[in-house]
């Protein structure tokens, strides 16, 4: 009998898939991909579009969210909504998942978080482009974060922590100003890729307000069991929380200096000093 030819090319490069997400050494069948990548894409290109348009679970995040159990943490959490009504108007209308409901806005003035004693930081989830992250890594994300500014020794006064459904990053400083805190993180789910349906962001704005834009936001991306740890992100976190209130600033003229102290095969790595 004679040997048959096998129908799918390999490319060498294909060892590489092993060390990334990245569609690497595809290989080929004729002139076409073979059958196995073209249905992985199609999967991936499925749950890509499954993380933006599927409605984030608040039930079930504010369930978890109240479990929470941190000394910081000395309120209920909130859910609130943006003026988009629906997802289909959020994804079509950026501007107004960047502001809150008119309800939103009675329900937090309604806290009584005014005066002239500002809470040092508030907590923001949205659900952003991707519930898939937000359901998935926030909680876990803030588990580790609280724990570890509890155990930090510094004190830390917390706003309760809000949900908002259909909101985008800048809706935080709406929610942080509101809460008359002197900081806000907003946790989100990032726009998804094919590889990474489910990536949460982290943004940090000091001195939040309405009308800020990104160049007063530091950003930390990319937050999953793939990508980076929430051990990891919490360790940011918290660096540059410290930063902020210590220098009063965020964005641009705040630098994420966590990571210097890397020493690579027993040498300080000299593009870091």
């Amino acid at each position: 009998m004679s040997k048959r030819t096998p129908v799918v090319t390999e490319n060498p490069w294909r060892r590489l898939a092993a060390c990334t997400d990245a569609r690497i050494g595809l290989g080929r069948a004729g002139i076409s991909l073979p059958t196995r990548e073209l249905l992985a894409f199609q999967l991936a290109h499925a749950r890509a579009r499954d993380a933006v348009h599927l409605p984030l679970d608040t039930d079930r995040l504010m369930a978890e969210l109240a479990e929470l159990n941190s000394p910081l943490l000395q309120h209920a959490p909130v859910h609130l909504e943006s003026q988009a009504g629906d997802r289909m108007t959020y994804l079509q209308r950026p501007d107004l998942g960047r502001r809150l409901s008119q309800q939103a806005c009675d329900r937090l003035d309604g806290l009584g978080h005014t005066g002239d004693s500002p809470t040092d930081l508030a907590l923001v989830v949205a659900d952003g482009l991707s519930s898939h992250g937000v359901q998935l890594h926030a909680v876990p994300l803030l588990r580790v974060f609280l724990d570890a500014l509890a155990a930090g020794g510094e004190s830390w006064e917390l706003a309760p922590i809000v949900v908002v459904s259909r909101g985008r990053v800048a809706i935080g400083d709406d929610v942080g100003q509101r809460l008359n805190a002197r900081c806000v993180v907003v946790l989100i789910g990032e726009r998804p890729g094919l590889s990474s349906p489910d990536s949460l962001g982290v943004y940090l704005t000091w001195g939040p307000k309405p009308g800020l834009t990104d160049v007063s936001r530091n950003c930390i991306s990319n937050i999953r069991p793939a990508g980076l740890s929430a051990t990891e992100a919490s360790q940011r976190m918290i660096y540059l929380l410290r930063e902020a209130r210590r220098l009063q600033v965020s964005g641009v003229p705040l630098k994420d200096r966590s990571q210097e102290s890397v020493i690579e095969q027993g040498i300080e790595n000299f593009l870091l000093r």
